[in-house]
This record gives structure tokens, C-alpha cells and sequence, in this order.
């Protein structure tokens, strides 16, 4: 049977391709973000909670990949009892993983996470197609239940986001709950315009089409969105594996070197106490060209790091990150692209103090040289410094 090409069918499938290369092109750029602005960090220090309060509103509207699953829960929904309660059980269920998450420091890999909110926006969209029915021969699951359950997992990746915030250990719980009540506030806005966008085009002829479109684009989006968190929680999970060459301009080259236990001389090492759901960073001053060797480990739990640079004589406090990752240890050698602070943030999430024992040599200076570093280095450097914000 040779099948024909319909116009509508013609113009249809060109709005897809049309609407998933835009998507592609959109997001290629924002797929990666899971940082902050140093704006945004020093707004939350100095508002309180009514910072997380907004944080979480704004955090909301932008997130992209919770919007679209928003959007394909209420796609054909029509009466208010169906909204409010479909709705509902989303809301609860990221409410929960958010609130226990954050409140017990339980962190997972938020590119492997964001994967997973990725594929449940492919899977409301091809819920929304019947494409249970259609293409594997059987009933959907039940659709409360698994609004609900990948409720739980969005709400991991909401945790993340307010665990790399600089939070108060006297008021957590005010905070968890300041920016939860912001995220449903952003949620609760994105969906009014969301229904008055569905209801206009309702009304038209083209609503069908509209929909066959919006829905295989929804999974083009998620498709697109899993694979390019993987591709981040690859690089990771496996940071050794994706060196970069250096020179002037580009990220250095970080070296595999001597493990910590090894009888190597050192030319410093210093322990480091990292509080409970706190923060610390250590630097050394590095001349360009320079290179220095590094290991450190903790006393048991991992942690997440930030190992970096901030180039001397740039007054806009810009910075270079290396590599970050969350782990118990790491060694390597660095040869330096500018002249500069290096060194590492480490924001412990866990209930207990943890015990960092860095060993550092090379060319560089620190210790008494970094009390009193050059007129255009800041003087903010030391392994007793506490960051009250983080990269």
C-alpha cells in the first residue's frame, strides 16, 4: 500500500520539524544550567527568606523542563476538578522529595536526575497521544499514580537546586519552606498562562493539530534534554576521561598524580574542618605557567567541590572552574593559564563536621605569602575561610 501525503499531513509534519529544530537551537545553550549568578547568591545572604522565597519562584519559571511536564499534565484536562487534582499530585509529590531531601542533606548527581525529568516529559507527551494503545497494544498506567511518583523525582531535582544554595542551619526548615511555597507560587502563575493558551486554542479548528504537534515536540524536548544531561553526568561520573588540551585561553590540563597515601614529599599539608551543612575554601597564589600538584581526601563522606581560579587583576570577580564534581577525594597536577588565586570550595551537606587533609607542592605561594598577596589579589584567601556563597 504506497501512502500519500496529505497537504495537512505535509504542513503538519513541517510545523514538527519547524518546532523541534527551535527547541534544539533554544536550549542548547541552557541545557547545562544548574549554577547561579554570584547576583543571586548575594541576594539570598542579604533577603533571608524571603530570598528563597523568590529564588524558588523564579527557579520555577524558568525551569523548563518542570514547565513542560506542567503543561503536558493539563494539556487535555478541561474541568477544574480534573486540574486542581492532577495538579495536586504533582505538587505533592515534589513537595515531599524537596522538603525530606534538602532537610536530611540527601544529594543525588543532579545531571542524572534532570535526565530522568527529562524522559518524564517524553512520557506525559506520549500519554497524551494514547501511545500506550497505539503502539504497545496496551492501558496507559494510572495516570494520578504516575503524576505523582515522577512528582517525586522532580521534587530530587528541586533539592538540588536549593542545596547549592548558602543555607542557614538555625532556620533550614524556614528556608526549605520559604522556597517551596515560592516554587508552587511560580508553578501556580505558569499555569494560569498556560490554561488560557490551551483554552484560545481549544476553540479553533486547528486544536487537533496543534495538539499532535505541541506533544511530539514535548518529546523531542525530553529526548533532547535526556541526552544532554547524560552527556553532562558523563562527565562527571567520569571527569578523567574528559581532558581538555590547555593553553592560553582554554581550560588547563589537570594531570593524574601521586595518590595521597603515597610517601611523596609535599611541600605543604593542612587539615581542613568543614562544618555541618557548611562551607570552606582553600587557595594558593599561582604566576601563570606555574605548576602545582594537589591531592586531598576526606575522612569518610564525600563532598562537593568546586577546584578553580580567579584571575589577579579582574575586578569583576570572575572565576574558572577546572573541574566539580561530589567525592571523598582528588589529586592532580594543574600548570596555570593566568596569574591568579587557585584552589578549592568545599560545601559539606551531610549533619556531621567532615576532616579534609589537602597536600599541595609545586610552584605557588600560601601560608604567610597569602596573608599579604599582591596589592591585586584580593586578601581572602586561607583554609580557615568560610564562603557565605558558592559557585
Amino acid at each position: 500500500m504506497i501512502y500519500q501525503l496529505t497537504k495537512e499531513g505535509f504542513i503538519r509534519n513541517l510545523l514538527l520539524l519547524a518546532t523541534g529544530i527551535f527547541l534544539v537551537i533554544l536550549l542548547s545553550d541552557i541545557a547545562y544550567a544548574h549554577g547561579m549568578s554570584e547576583e543571586e547568591k548575594q541576594s539570598i545572604i542579604d533577603g533571608g527568606n524571603l530570598s528563597y522565597l523568590w529564588l524558588g519562584a523564579t527557579h520555577m519559571l524558568s525551569g523548563y523542563d518542570h514547565l513542560a511536564f506542567v503543561f503536558g499534565i493539563i494539556f487535555f484536562l478541561r474541568t477544574f476538578r480534573d486540574i486542581a487534582k492532577y495538579v495536586t499530585a504533582f505538587t505533592v509529590g515534589h513537595s515531599v522529595t524537596l522538603i525530606y531531601a534538602t532537610f536530611n542533606g540527601i544529594q543525588l548527581n543532579y545531571f542524572l536526575i534532570d535526565a530522568i525529568i527529562g524522559l518524564s516529559v517524553c512520557y506525559i507527551a506520549f500519554s497524551n497521544l494514547d501511545g500506550f494503545r497505539k503502539y504497545l497494544s496496551i492501558n496507559p498506567p494510572n495516570m494520578l499514580a504516575m503524576i505523582t511518583g515522577l512528582g517525586l523525582i522532580h521534587g530530587f531535582g528541586l533539592s538540588t537546586r536549593l542545596q547549592a544554595l548558602p543555607l542557614s542551619e538555625d532556620q533550614l526548615l524556614m528556608n526549605i519552606i520559604s522556597f517551596n511555597i515560592g516554587i508552587e507560587l511560580g508553578q501556580i502563575s505558569a499555569l494560569v498562562i498556560m490554561l488560557l493558551l490551551i483554552a484560545a486554542w481549544r476553540k479553533t479548528h486547528f486544536f487537533q493539530t496543534f495538539s499532535v504537534i505541541t506533544n511530539y515536540s514535548l518529546i523531542l524536548l525530553g529526548g533532547f534534554l535526556f541526552l544532554m544531561q547524560m552527556h553532562g553526568y558523563e562527565h562527571t561520573a567520569n571527569a578523567d576521561e574528559f581532558v581538555v588540551s590547555g593553553g592560553e585561553g582554554t581550560a588547563p590540563v589537570i594531570q593524574a598524580s601521586t595518590p595521597i597515601g603515597s610517601s611523596e614529599t609535599w611541600k605543604d599539608i593542612v587539615n581542613i574542618t568543614i562544618p555541618a551543612r557548611g562551607d570552606k575554601e582553600y587557595k594558593i597564589f599561582v604566576e601563570k605557567g606555574n605548576t602545582f600538584s594537589y591531592a586531598w581526601q576526606t575522612d569518610g563522606e564525600p563532598l562537593f567541590f568546586d577546584f578553580h581560579g580567579e584571575p589577579a587583576n579582574d575586578p569583576s570577580g570572575s572565576f574558572q572552574s577546572f573541574s566539580k564534581n561530589t567525592d571523598n577525594s582528588a589529586s592532580g597536577s594543574l600548570t596555570a593559564i593566568f596569574s591568579g588565586t587557585h584552589g578549592w570550595y568545599w560545601k559539606n551537606s551531610t549533619s556531621n563536621p567532615v576532616v579534609i587533609t589537602l597536600k599541595t607542592k609545586g610552584d605557588y605561594r600560601a601560608g604567610d605569602a597569602m596573608k599579604n598577596p599582591p596589592s591585586s589579589e584580593p586578601a581572602d584567601s586561607g583554609a580557615t575561610k568560610s564562603r557565605e556563597s558558592i559557585f
